[in-house]
């Protein structure tokens, strides 16, 4: 199972910028995810690749009880932050998503948002089934900007090339090829979200959103990222100077469950 390992990729480097400027999951993808019976009060709720907490946040507003995990201690200062901001309680500890060292069969759903990709997917679905309750479900959710030719997010990318050539992740996810492993790890049972939202951003906030990327603030010098924001600024006053920016998000889910 192939999987993403970017030499010198720390998203540490960035915790502030993916914290204040990264796109939270919307309202409906908890409303969706509540019809397919994930998220509801009292479930028990292991986020793996947690990073600031926005999906674990949002299940723990639920009512759930939540536990998240992940490999920046830089990212979790944040997601406390964010936290207690927000009034919830989310149990962080530093692990990886292939090694929790959470109690097993002891879990209602195992999540991973914005994450799944960066993954050893065979170590992690063994682990996967390790901490899931036999009733328990895998819940993998996204939500990506969608590049369209010459749109605001198209130029933006364009822009991390020039400035980290070869960067992996300007043509997205592999969806499909997810779904046959989970296919092959035993999770037969499969029900998919996939709707758009339109989420607006200032100049100043479409600038983070991009340093945030793993592409620039997690893995360039600290020269290079002043020298990408100054030239992505320049680029947003001249191409797109009506604020705020409307930039469409996909947001994709998958629910899976065993027989």
């Amino acid at each position: 199972m192939p999987h993403t390992r970017l030499v010198g990729v720390d998203f540490g480097k960035t915790a502030r910028d993916y914290a204040r400027y990264r796109t939270l999951f919307p309202p409906e993808l908890f409303s969706r995810l509540a019809a397919l019976g994930i998220g509801l009060a009292g479930q028990r709720v292991a986020d793996v690749g947690t990073g600031t907490g926005t999906l674990a946040r949002g299940f723990a507003a639920s009512g759930c009880v939540v536990a998240g995990v992940d490999v920046a201690p830089e990212m979790l200062v944040e997601a406390r932050r964010l936290d207690s901001a927000a009034g919830v309680v989310v149990d962080y500890r530093v692990a990886g998503a292939e090694d929790t060292g959470l109690a097993a069969g002891s879990w209602d759903v195992v999540s991973a948002g914005q994450c799944w990709h960066w993954f050893d997917r065979s170590r992690v679905l063994a682990e996967v089934q390790r901490l899931l309750d036999p009733s328990g479900a895998l819940v993998i959710c996204y939500r990506d900007y969608v590049v369209e030719p010459d749109n605001v997010c198209a130029v933006s990318e364009d822009l991390v090339l020039a400035y980290n050539p070869g960067w992996p992740m300007a043509t997205g996810y592999d969806y499909p090829l997810w779904m046959d492993e989970l296919g092959l790890a035993g999770f037969s049972r499969v029900e998919l979200l996939d709707f758009v939202v339109d989420v607006l951003f200032t100049h100043e906030e479409w600038r983070g959103r991009m340093r945030s990327s793993n592409g620039v603030g997690a893995s360039l010098s600290e020269d290079a990222v002043a020298a990408f924001d100054a030239e992505l600024a320049s680029i947003l006053r001249s191409r797109f100077s009506v604020e705020p920016l409307v930039v469409p998000h996909r947001v994709w889910g998958v629910v899976a469950r065993r027989d």
